[in-house]
């Protein structure tokens, strides 16, 4: 019996000025994910959502590929990221995805997943932090989509020119995942496997976690190829990179 499959992504970033992007994972939609029982993916699907009521043309040509996809039969979750906290019943709507909370505890056959977007792992970035603990709560989420949708995009770029600014200043170290907290959260959920992206340093990684061996997965952006993490419910994984 063949074993079901899925696939995770992260941090494709998508936007109108990265058309390479955008096709790959739009070619991506129509054949490998079609080739597989579902598809996860982990935040940062576009640079930047300022609300689902925004008609811009390239996200909406995404949003219609996950319609289609999702109406071919095949599930789509989605885990909000920094750059689209902004999801909402629209964003549902328009793609025939799922929104997932962040963290959310997933289940595949016998590997059962602590999955994120991994932003919550970073605590050393206290600015960001701060930040992040905002733009999250429902009121300011109430204000801000109750502002025109030019003022909108206006503060989401600026927003955008100030998250690289602020990057360029930290250190390697403040900007990754934090150790102590990865155990933690491990030992909190009880599971043994961790996928996340935010931090573009795709890689997998085994930590020792009270003397047993737990294993956490970090998908790549999408800027200049594909990041991609197969998975299978008989205990398989792989992360594979998909060239552009």
């Amino acid at each position: 019996m063949r074993a079901a499959t899925y696939l995770f992504v992260s941090d494709l970033h998508l936007d109108a000025r990265l058309p390479a992007a955008v096709d790959q994972f739009l070619a991506f939609l129509a054949r490998d994910a079609r080739e597989v029982d579902g598809l996860y993916i982990l935040g940062d699907l576009f640079e930047a959502w300022v609300g689902d009521d925004d008609p811009e043309p390239c996200r909406s040509r995404v949003c219609d590929a996950l319609r289609d996809y999702t109406a071919s039969g095949r599930p789509a979750w989605v885990v909000r990221g920094n750059r689209d906290f902004l999801f909402g019943p629209g964003f549902e709507a328009r793609t025939g995805c799922v929104l997932l909370p962040d963290p959310v505890r997933v289940t595949i056959g016998a590997l059962d997943a602590f999955v994120s977007h991994g932003d919550v792992l970073c605590v050393d970035d206290h600015p960001y932090q701060e930040l992040r603990s905002i733009v999250r709560r429902p009121d300011w989420q109430a204000r801000f989509r109750a502002l025109p949708l030019e003022a909108r995009r206006a503060i989401a770029d600026a927003a955008r020119a100030g998250s690289k600014a602020h990057t360029g200043r930290q250190a390697y170290t403040v900007m990754d995942v934090n150790a102590a907290a990865v155990i933690t959260a491990f030992r909190v959920t009880g599971t043994r496997l961790m996928i996340h992206g935010h931090t573009h340093r795709p890689g997998i990684h085994n930590i020792d976690v009270d003397g047993q061996t737990a294993t956490r997965i970090v998908l790549g952006d999408w800027y200049e190829q594909g990041s991609v993490l197969r998975v299978q419910d008989d205990g398989r994984y792989e992360l594979l990179t998909l060239p552009r």
